[in-house]
């Protein structure tokens, strides 16, 4: 059972809403799937809160919001603002904040510090870094001084120029192992949650079977504990590209679109602003 209201009602007025936690979270495994989705704005998440388990603050806000071609670009300090953002709009949600790339991979220190910057500047409740067998001593170095980690393997766009592209893991016995163990690392590093991207379906199934903690797919399967997706691309507000594994349960990009072109007119026509628009208009008479 969700810890948000199964009905959709409103709390009751003077009740007190409470945050979920990195460990109510992962002892939801194998419970009622975890719903998660991104957000990177304060309305965003605003609209959000109340339907999801976790908001993700990710790294996807290079692409989805500054237009960048990958994701790598991103620094820590827009993680920082984003995550904050998310935060203050936010009351019911487990928020997570992506470490961007270059702020943890050199060493333990260094994600330490990255990290702590993160928890302290935004308030948020854990942070994500991608990864398997090679960060799996870093996950345990945070885990044990006090950062909640969520992991990340299988796609990995940090890693897209070492993989060759943003093609589906887990073709063929090798490939399939080496997610498997990657994921096999970060769990028994002490992360409280795995998103898996872009695998093979059997693969979702076999992770989410062999991993004691929710694994969260990403065009990966059905099976898996919970789903995450970018808000942008099931909204409709992010047209570069579809990934196959998105759904798109709105076209909001079409609307703004639409009521652009309205506005536009009417201001062309001079029939905006009316009077009702205007302060102190003086009406015409007959």
């Amino acid at each position: 059972m969700s810890v948000h209201a199964s009905s959709g009602s409103a709390p009751a007025a003077g009740a007190t809403t409470k945050r979920l936690t990195a460990p109510e979270f992962s002892a939801r495994k194998g419970g009622e799937p975890l719903v998660c989705l991104t957000a990177y704005t304060t309305p965003m998440a605003q609209r959000l809160d109340s339907h999801v388990d976790l908001l993700m603050v990710g790294d996807s806000l290079g692409m989805v919001l500054y237009g960048f071609d990958s994701t790598l670009p991103v620094t820590l300090e827009m993680m920082i603002q984003h995550g904050a953002a998310v935060v203050r709009g936010s009351k019911q949600a487990l928020v997570v904040v992506d470490m961007p790339f270059g702020s943890y991979q050199e060493s333990h220190e260094q994600a330490f510090r990255s990290a702590a910057r993160i928890m302290k500047e935004t308030g948020c409740q854990a942070v994500k870094m991608e990864g398997g067998r090679e960060m799996a001593e870093t996950v345990a170095f945070l885990t044990r001084r006090g950062i909640p980690v969520m992991g990340h393997v299988g796609l990995m766009p940090q890693s897209v120029n070492t993989l060759g592209g943003y093609r589906a893991r887990g073709r063929g016995d090798q490939e399939a192992a080496g997610v498997m163990a990657d994921a096999i690392a970060i769990a028994e590093a002490g992360a409280f949650s795995i998103v898996l991207e872009g695998v093979m379906e059997q693969i979702g199934q076999a992770v989410t079977s062999r991993i004691p903690v929710p694994v969260i797919g990403i065009g990966a399967s059905a099976a898996c504990d919970g789903q995450v997706l970018v808000a942008e691309d099931v909204f409709g507000l992010f047209s570069s590209f579809k990934p196959r594994f998105v759904k798109r349960y709105a076209d909001l990009g079409s609307e703004i679109e639409e009521a652009a072109a309205r506005y536009a007119a009417e201001v062309r026509g001079r029939d905006f602003p009316g009077p009702e628009h205007i302060f102190g208009a003086v009406k015409k008479h007959g």
